[in-house]
Protein backbone atom coordinates (compact mmCIF):
# COMPACT_ATOMS: atom_id res chain seq x y z
CA UNK A 1 0.00 0.00 0.00
CA UNK A 2 1.26 3.33 -1.24
CA UNK A 3 1.02 6.13 1.93
CA UNK A 4 -1.03 8.28 -0.10
CA UNK A 5 -3.33 5.48 -1.12
CA UNK A 6 -3.88 4.64 2.23
CA UNK A 7 -4.34 8.25 3.23
CA UNK A 8 -7.32 8.31 1.09
CA UNK A 9 -8.61 5.06 1.63
CA UNK A 10 -7.95 4.03 -1.86
CA UNK A 11 -6.02 0.50 -2.77
CA UNK A 12 -2.90 0.37 -4.37
CA UNK A 13 -2.44 -2.59 -6.97
CA UNK A 14 0.57 -3.64 -9.04
CA UNK A 15 0.65 -6.05 -11.88
CA UNK A 16 -3.15 -6.32 -12.40
CA UNK A 17 -3.85 -6.65 -16.09
CA UNK A 18 -4.92 -10.29 -15.49
CA UNK A 19 -7.98 -8.94 -13.93
CA UNK A 20 -9.93 -7.64 -16.59
CA UNK A 21 -12.22 -5.52 -15.10
CA UNK A 22 -8.92 -3.62 -13.45
CA UNK A 23 -7.46 -3.67 -17.05
CA UNK A 24 -11.36 -1.72 -18.40
CA UNK A 25 -10.95 0.52 -15.47
CA UNK A 26 -7.36 1.44 -17.11
CA UNK A 27 -8.51 1.63 -20.34
CA UNK A 28 -11.30 4.26 -19.19
CA UNK A 29 -8.94 6.08 -17.04
CA UNK A 30 -6.91 6.78 -19.88
CA UNK A 31 -9.62 7.59 -22.15
CA UNK A 32 -11.18 10.05 -20.06
CA UNK A 33 -7.73 11.65 -19.42
CA UNK A 34 -6.57 11.84 -22.83
CA UNK A 35 -8.92 10.63 -25.13
CA UNK A 36 -7.18 7.59 -26.51
CA UNK A 37 -9.07 3.72 -26.20
CA UNK A 38 -6.45 1.61 -25.71
CA UNK A 39 -8.37 -1.50 -25.80
CA UNK A 40 -7.58 -1.73 -29.26
CA UNK A 41 -5.26 -3.46 -27.99
CA UNK A 42 -7.44 -6.15 -27.67
CA UNK A 43 -7.53 -6.70 -31.39
CA UNK A 44 -4.00 -6.58 -31.25
CA UNK A 45 -3.42 -9.62 -29.30
CA UNK A 46 -3.99 -7.74 -25.69
CA UNK A 47 -1.63 -5.25 -23.67
CA UNK A 48 2.07 -5.66 -24.04
CA UNK A 49 2.73 -8.63 -21.62
CA UNK A 50 5.98 -7.14 -20.20
CA UNK A 51 3.58 -4.10 -18.70
CA UNK A 52 4.04 -3.78 -15.17
CA UNK A 53 0.98 -1.25 -14.32
CA UNK A 54 0.93 0.81 -10.78
CA UNK A 55 -2.16 1.63 -9.74
CA UNK A 56 -4.74 3.07 -7.10
CA UNK A 57 -8.34 2.17 -7.37
CA UNK A 58 -11.68 3.36 -5.32
CA UNK A 59 -14.15 0.72 -3.66
CA UNK A 60 -16.28 0.77 -6.36
CA UNK A 61 -12.85 -0.36 -8.57
CA UNK A 62 -12.64 3.19 -10.33
CA UNK A 63 -8.85 3.53 -11.56
CA UNK A 64 -7.99 6.98 -9.72
CA UNK A 65 -4.56 7.22 -10.82
CA UNK A 66 -1.67 5.13 -12.67
CA UNK A 67 1.98 4.67 -13.86
CA UNK A 68 2.74 1.94 -16.07
CA UNK A 69 6.76 0.18 -16.86
CA UNK A 70 7.37 -1.62 -19.58
CA UNK A 71 10.39 -3.61 -21.39
CA UNK A 72 11.16 -1.71 -24.09
CA UNK A 73 15.09 -2.93 -25.52
CA UNK A 74 16.79 -0.70 -27.31
CA UNK A 75 19.58 -1.30 -29.94
CA UNK A 76 22.60 2.00 -28.46
CA UNK A 77 25.53 2.03 -30.74
CA UNK A 78 25.32 -1.45 -32.15
CA UNK A 79 24.54 -2.69 -28.35
CA UNK A 80 21.16 -4.33 -26.92
CA UNK A 81 20.51 -2.00 -23.88
CA UNK A 82 17.92 -3.71 -21.27
CA UNK A 83 15.72 -0.43 -21.59
CA UNK A 84 12.51 0.26 -19.53
CA UNK A 85 9.70 2.86 -21.01
CA UNK A 86 7.28 4.62 -18.86
CA UNK A 87 3.87 5.31 -20.13
CA UNK A 88 0.41 5.51 -18.99
CA UNK A 89 1.03 8.16 -16.02
CA UNK A 90 -2.81 9.70 -15.34
CA UNK A 91 -4.85 10.72 -12.28
CA UNK A 92 -8.08 11.64 -12.43
CA UNK A 93 -8.69 14.99 -11.77
CA UNK A 94 -10.45 14.93 -8.68
CA UNK A 95 -7.27 13.17 -7.04
CA UNK A 96 -4.91 15.54 -8.35
CA UNK A 97 -2.59 16.85 -5.71
CA UNK A 98 -2.85 14.35 -2.93
CA UNK A 99 0.86 12.90 -3.57
CA UNK A 100 -0.77 9.50 -5.59
CA UNK A 101 1.40 10.13 -9.09
CA UNK A 102 4.27 11.10 -7.03
CA UNK A 103 4.26 7.76 -5.32
CA UNK A 104 3.14 5.61 -8.16
CA UNK A 105 6.37 6.70 -10.20
CA UNK A 106 8.25 5.67 -7.18
CA UNK A 107 7.44 2.23 -7.30
CA UNK A 108 7.76 2.21 -10.71
CA UNK A 109 11.07 3.53 -10.91
CA UNK A 110 12.16 2.01 -7.84
CA UNK A 111 10.80 -1.79 -9.73
CA UNK A 112 12.57 -1.03 -12.89
CA UNK A 113 15.99 -0.29 -11.27
CA UNK A 114 15.44 -3.34 -9.22
CA UNK A 115 15.07 -5.45 -12.10
CA UNK A 116 18.24 -4.43 -13.48
CA UNK A 117 16.85 -1.72 -16.39
CA UNK A 118 20.01 -0.31 -17.46
CA UNK A 119 17.87 2.76 -19.51
CA UNK A 120 14.86 4.65 -18.68
CA UNK A 121 12.89 6.25 -21.30
CA UNK A 122 9.97 8.37 -21.54
CA UNK A 123 8.04 11.12 -23.22
CA UNK A 124 6.71 14.06 -21.77
CA UNK A 125 5.16 17.55 -22.49
CA UNK A 126 5.93 18.47 -18.62
CA UNK A 127 9.75 17.73 -18.76
CA UNK A 128 10.61 19.72 -15.54
CA UNK A 129 8.22 16.83 -13.17
CA UNK A 130 10.64 13.69 -14.26
CA UNK A 131 14.22 15.83 -13.74
CA UNK A 132 14.12 15.61 -10.15
CA UNK A 133 14.22 11.62 -10.74
CA UNK A 134 17.43 11.97 -12.61
CA UNK A 135 15.88 12.12 -16.28
CA UNK A 136 17.54 14.35 -19.28
CA UNK A 137 16.13 15.56 -22.38
CA UNK A 138 17.39 14.12 -25.36
CA UNK A 139 17.39 16.34 -28.43
CA UNK A 140 15.55 14.41 -32.03
CA UNK A 141 16.85 15.55 -34.77
CA UNK A 142 14.55 13.87 -38.09
CA UNK A 143 17.29 13.07 -41.22
CA UNK A 144 16.21 15.27 -43.80
CA UNK A 145 17.88 15.27 -48.07
CA UNK A 146 17.05 14.57 -51.59
CA UNK A 147 15.72 11.40 -52.70
CA UNK A 148 18.58 8.64 -53.40
CA UNK A 149 18.76 7.54 -57.53
CA UNK A 150 15.56 5.23 -57.79
CA UNK A 151 16.04 1.45 -58.10
CA UNK A 152 12.96 -0.81 -58.88
CA UNK A 153 11.97 -3.69 -56.53
CA UNK A 154 12.61 -6.91 -58.35
CA UNK A 155 9.94 -8.61 -56.04
CA UNK A 156 6.37 -7.13 -54.76
CA UNK A 157 5.11 -4.81 -52.65
CA UNK A 158 1.52 -4.09 -51.63
CA UNK A 159 -0.47 -2.57 -48.60
CA UNK A 160 -1.53 -3.16 -45.13
CA UNK A 161 -4.52 -2.27 -43.39
CA UNK A 162 -4.90 -2.79 -39.48
CA UNK A 163 -8.53 -3.69 -39.95
CA UNK A 164 -8.13 -6.86 -41.75
CA UNK A 165 -6.99 -9.70 -39.68
CA UNK A 166 -4.69 -11.73 -41.71
CA UNK A 167 -2.83 -7.94 -42.26
CA UNK A 168 -2.53 -7.65 -38.29
CA UNK A 169 -1.05 -11.10 -38.20
CA UNK A 170 1.24 -10.73 -40.62
CA UNK A 171 2.55 -7.74 -39.24
CA UNK A 172 3.14 -9.00 -35.71
CA UNK A 173 5.07 -11.89 -36.99
CA UNK A 174 7.64 -9.62 -38.82
CA UNK A 175 7.67 -7.42 -35.58
CA UNK A 176 8.55 -10.59 -33.68
CA UNK A 177 11.73 -11.11 -35.91
CA UNK A 178 12.81 -8.01 -36.84
CA UNK A 179 15.74 -6.36 -36.77
CA UNK A 180 16.37 -3.49 -35.57
CA UNK A 181 16.06 -0.20 -38.08
CA UNK A 182 19.28 1.89 -36.45
CA UNK A 183 22.18 0.16 -34.88
CA UNK A 184 23.04 3.43 -33.67
CA UNK A 185 19.14 4.55 -31.61
CA UNK A 186 16.58 2.29 -32.08
CA UNK A 187 13.78 -0.36 -30.22
CA UNK A 188 14.97 -3.30 -30.60
CA UNK A 189 11.77 -5.44 -29.85
CA UNK A 190 8.70 -3.77 -29.25
CA UNK A 191 5.43 -4.14 -31.10
CA UNK A 192 2.81 -3.09 -29.50
CA UNK A 193 3.08 0.53 -29.82
CA UNK A 194 3.59 -0.13 -33.33
CA UNK A 195 0.51 -1.17 -34.09
CA UNK A 196 -0.95 1.06 -31.64
CA UNK A 197 0.54 3.89 -33.46
CA UNK A 198 -0.47 2.67 -36.77
CA UNK A 199 -3.97 2.78 -35.75
CA UNK A 200 -4.21 6.10 -34.18
CA UNK A 201 -2.84 7.89 -37.47
CA UNK A 202 -4.68 7.47 -40.33
CA UNK A 203 -2.23 9.24 -42.40
CA UNK A 204 0.48 5.72 -41.70
CA UNK A 205 0.43 3.92 -45.13
CA UNK A 206 2.35 0.69 -44.07
CA UNK A 207 3.41 -1.47 -46.93
CA UNK A 208 4.51 -5.24 -47.00
CA UNK A 209 7.87 -5.65 -49.52
CA UNK A 210 8.38 -9.18 -50.21
CA UNK A 211 11.16 -9.03 -51.10
CA UNK A 212 13.12 -7.94 -47.65
CA UNK A 213 9.90 -9.48 -45.11
CA UNK A 214 9.97 -5.87 -44.37
CA UNK A 215 6.56 -4.10 -43.29
CA UNK A 216 7.54 0.11 -43.95
CA UNK A 217 5.48 2.75 -42.22
CA UNK A 218 5.42 6.11 -44.56
CA UNK A 219 4.12 9.42 -44.50
CA UNK A 220 3.70 11.84 -47.56
CA UNK A 221 2.55 15.38 -47.96
CA UNK A 222 3.15 18.24 -50.70
CA UNK A 223 7.03 18.59 -50.24
CA UNK A 224 8.33 15.37 -48.87
CA UNK A 225 8.47 11.72 -48.06
CA UNK A 226 8.21 10.72 -44.36
CA UNK A 227 9.54 7.15 -43.43
CA UNK A 228 8.68 6.62 -39.28
CA UNK A 229 9.81 3.19 -39.17
CA UNK A 230 11.18 -0.35 -40.84
CA UNK A 231 10.12 -3.77 -39.43
CA UNK A 232 11.45 -7.04 -40.98
CA UNK A 233 13.91 -9.36 -41.07
CA UNK A 234 16.70 -7.41 -43.28
CA UNK A 235 16.09 -2.91 -43.86
CA UNK A 236 15.42 -2.24 -47.52
CA UNK A 237 17.60 0.65 -48.79
CA UNK A 238 15.83 3.91 -49.30
CA UNK A 239 16.08 4.01 -52.88
CA UNK A 240 14.34 0.33 -52.94
CA UNK A 241 11.99 1.46 -50.80
CA UNK A 242 10.50 4.40 -52.37
CA UNK A 243 10.95 2.17 -55.90
CA UNK A 244 8.55 -0.52 -54.61
CA UNK A 245 6.24 2.89 -53.51
CA UNK A 246 6.76 4.17 -56.61
CA UNK A 247 7.57 7.56 -54.90
CA UNK A 248 9.60 10.23 -56.21
CA UNK A 249 9.52 13.06 -53.82
CA UNK A 250 11.84 16.17 -54.24
CA UNK A 251 12.59 15.70 -50.44
CA UNK A 252 13.04 13.05 -48.07
CA UNK A 253 12.87 13.00 -44.29
CA UNK A 254 13.93 9.69 -41.99
CA UNK A 255 12.76 10.18 -38.86
CA UNK A 256 15.22 7.05 -37.31
CA UNK A 257 18.98 7.33 -37.50
CA UNK A 258 19.33 6.07 -41.26
CA UNK A 259 22.58 4.75 -41.00
CA UNK A 260 21.23 1.38 -42.61
CA UNK A 261 19.34 3.05 -45.20
CA UNK A 262 22.32 3.47 -47.77
CA UNK A 263 21.62 6.92 -47.91
CA UNK A 264 21.98 9.78 -45.62
CA UNK A 265 20.85 13.24 -44.57
CA UNK A 266 20.79 16.40 -43.09
CA UNK A 267 19.72 16.09 -39.24
CA UNK A 268 17.46 18.90 -38.35
CA UNK A 269 15.20 19.94 -35.33
CA UNK A 270 12.05 17.46 -35.15
CA UNK A 271 9.78 19.98 -34.35
CA UNK A 272 6.87 18.81 -31.40
CA UNK A 273 6.21 20.12 -27.94
CA UNK A 274 6.99 16.34 -26.41
CA UNK A 275 10.54 15.51 -24.74
CA UNK A 276 12.20 12.37 -25.08
CA UNK A 277 13.89 11.71 -21.65
CA UNK A 278 16.07 9.08 -20.53
CA UNK A 279 17.78 7.97 -17.20
CA UNK A 280 20.11 5.34 -16.23
CA UNK A 281 23.77 4.04 -16.60
CA UNK A 282 23.49 3.24 -20.50
CA UNK A 283 24.78 6.14 -22.40
CA UNK A 284 22.76 7.93 -25.59
CA UNK A 285 24.69 8.51 -28.61
CA UNK A 286 26.22 11.92 -28.45
CA UNK A 287 25.15 12.57 -32.16
CA UNK A 288 21.78 13.08 -33.99
CA UNK A 289 19.25 10.14 -32.53
CA UNK A 290 15.41 9.99 -33.62
CA UNK A 291 12.55 7.65 -31.63
CA UNK A 292 10.78 6.73 -34.85
CA UNK A 293 6.99 7.59 -34.44
CA UNK A 294 5.76 4.26 -34.72
CA UNK A 295 7.69 3.54 -31.06
CA UNK A 296 6.24 6.72 -29.53
CA UNK A 297 4.47 5.48 -26.12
Amino acid sequence: MTAAANRYGLTFRQDYFSDPAAWAALVALLEDTFGIDVSIQDRFGGPDPSSMPFGCFDEGGVCTANFSAFSMPMTIDGRVVKAAGFQSGAVRPQWRGKGLYRDLMNRAFGWSDEQGFELGILLTDKPAMYEPYGFTVVPQRKFVGAPPLERRLAGTAHGLSLDTAADIALIRRVLRERTPVSSVFAVAAQAEMFLLNGFFDPDVGLTYLDQFQAVVAWKEDETSFQLLDIAGKTIPPLSAILGALDRRPGRVEVCFPPDRLDWQGTPETFETDISLMVRGSAAVPAGPVMLSPMAEF
